[in-house]
């Protein structure tokens, strides 16, 4: 990869407009499945095809474009990421049956190494006291995508037709290809090792009958997602006995078990599971008819109206928990984004019959959820070093999937009739709300344990600089590389802006 010493701002732009492409597309079909269904004559249970196919192929693209791009080159991968997400899109605009518009979610869907391939470019190639900003705006944008992703489809679909949401995503999506191709930097990649294709079939397995048993399990008889559910023990219990037997493995699970990753990535599958549920349920509770004795009788487009104040304090968000977390740490941070989630939740349980209660607690988990995806980011790519960020990042990616994926699929059951009573909706927002407060509890244990080993380190003969966002020090860096657990210490996050002292750290 090139020097990090040349001027980022054109890789910058480049990385999120690619970013964008993919996040848009996580969400702008949601407010069109009506639509979709009537005119491509298709049932609801065929329609919902449309969000889970291309739920379960982004699955196995994440962890497996990212770990390829570690391999043989992130710029590479970035390009094949975006040339998929193109060919998908185009079959999607041009598609004229549910079995094709399905078809091409999934291939829409194996696009999803974008992320974690822009945190390793933006590792390799910028300036490192401007990369934690870097990654929290990166990580913003993925949230921004998300939401507008619900805003403008209405719009859109009222207008132009539902063909014209591809065709506006294709647009995007080739502009960022272009400037991927113009602005990024060629890199080797790591190289030396083999593709673990055994490991990836393994894995898709397990990861498909996991997410299909989540996904379909009010739809789909009980002995089906009970086999499923004990296919995706099996299959990744199998996984992790044939990693462990490879010298080039998919994931390397030595590295997984880093305490500092153990945390992240359970920190991300509970705020998964509770942030995900307003993107399911804000929407269908504004749009409930004013006659049921609360709701707002929204339409299409006004119910994403009410969503637009979670993308624009996310825009903020994003780019402050990096400077935040930069001088703090990104643990504290991380437990800010949790408790700030955990407020905006509290403002829809508290305030769901006012349509001011709902715009600011929208705004208020916009700050929350762009705060934890930044923090989160930092974390993560703090703890491994750069030949491992993808692989890193695409798992933790993937847990926050599965928690999004039971948190919606619980927040749905919880208010699962057609017209459901206030008091489900009041439930389901205080179980998210809950859910976050137990995140920030997780992310705060973290933080209590590396605080302790850093006073011990400042109380010895000489201070340890901290190790990443969580500050470890460099005796326990040093200890697990001796206990086989770690293949290489990331010392250029170490050395950055944010380094401390022991002592330092310990306050």
């Amino acid at each position: 990869m090139e020097s990090n010493s040349a001027s980022p701002t054109g890789p910058f732009a480049a990385l999120l407009l690619a970013v964008l492409s993919f996040s848009l597309l996580q969400t702008m079909v949601v407010p069109a499945l009506p639509d979709l269904g009537r005119e491509l004559d298709a049932t609801p249970a065929a329609t919902a095809w449309v969000i889970s196919s291309f739920l379960l192929t982004s699955s196995v693209g994440t962890v497996v474009i990212g770990r390829l791009g570690d391999l043989f080159g992130k710029r590479r991968l970035l390009l094949v990421s975006l040339t998929l997400l193109a060919a998908g899109t185009l079959l999607a605009a041009l598609s004229g049956s549910i079995g094709v518009l399905v078809a091409a979610r999934a291939v829409q869907g194996l696009g999803a190494g974008t992320f974690p391939l822009a945190f390793g470019i933006v590792r390799a190639t910028f300036p490192r006291d401007r990369v934690p900003v870097a990654i929290g705006t990166i990580s913003a944008i993925f949230g921004i995508g998300f939401g507008v992703g619900l805003v403008v489809p209405g719009p859109i679909t009222d207008t132009l037709g539902w063909p014209w949401l591809f065709w506006t995503a294709l647009a995007v999506i080739l502009l960022a290809l272009a400037a991927v191709a113009a602005f990024v930097p060629h890199d080797r990649g790591r190289g030396g090792g083999r593709v673990d294709w055994p490991g990836g079939i393994v894995l898709t397995v397990a990861l498909v009958s996991l997410l299909l048993a989540i996904s379909q399990s009010r739809q789909w008889a009980t002995p089906v997602v009970v086999a499923l559910g004990t296919a995706s023990v099996v299959a990744f219990a199998g996984f992790a006995v044939l990693e462990t037997r490879l010298t080039s493995p998919l994931i390397d699970l030595r590295m997984l078990r880093r305490r500092t990753l153990v945390t992240a990535n359970l920190t991300a599958l509970i705020i998964g599971f509770g942030m995900y549920g307003a993107f399911t349920l804000v929407p269908q509770l504004v749009q409930t008819p004013v006659t049921a004795g609360y709701g707002f009788g929204a339409t299409v487009t006004e119910s994403g109206l009410y969503l637009l104040p979670m993308a624009v304090t996310m825009l903020f968000a994003g780019p402050a928990a990096g400077r935040l977390g930069a001088r703090l740490g990104f643990t504290p941070t991380l437990v800010l984004a949790c408790v700030v989630g955990a407020a905006g939740f509290t403002f829809f349980a508290a305030g769901h019959r006012h349509a001011w209660a709902i715009a600011v607690g929208a705004g208020v988990l916009g700050v929350g959820i762009g705060f934890a995806f930044s923090a989160l980011a930092n974390v993560v790519v703090a703890a491994v070093g750069p030949h491992e960020t993808g692989e890193a990042t695409g798992v933790n990616t993937i847990v926050r999937t599965v928690g999004g994926s039971l948190g919606a699929q619980a927040a749905i059951t919880i208010v699962a009739t057609d017209l459901p009573a206030v008091s489900g909706y009041t439930t389901a927002f205080t179980l998210s709300a809950i859910a976050l407060l137990i995140a920030a509890l997780v992310a705060s244990t973290a933080r209590s344990r590396t605080a302790r080993r850093s006073q011990e380190a400042a109380e010895g003969a000489s201070p340890a600089a901290s190790q990443g966002a969580l500050g470890e020090t460099a005796r326990e860096t040093s200890a697990e590389a001796a206990r086989g657990t770690s293949e290489e210490v990331p010392q250029e996050t170490s050395q950055g802006p944010s380094q401390t002292t022991g002592t330092e750290a310990a306050r």
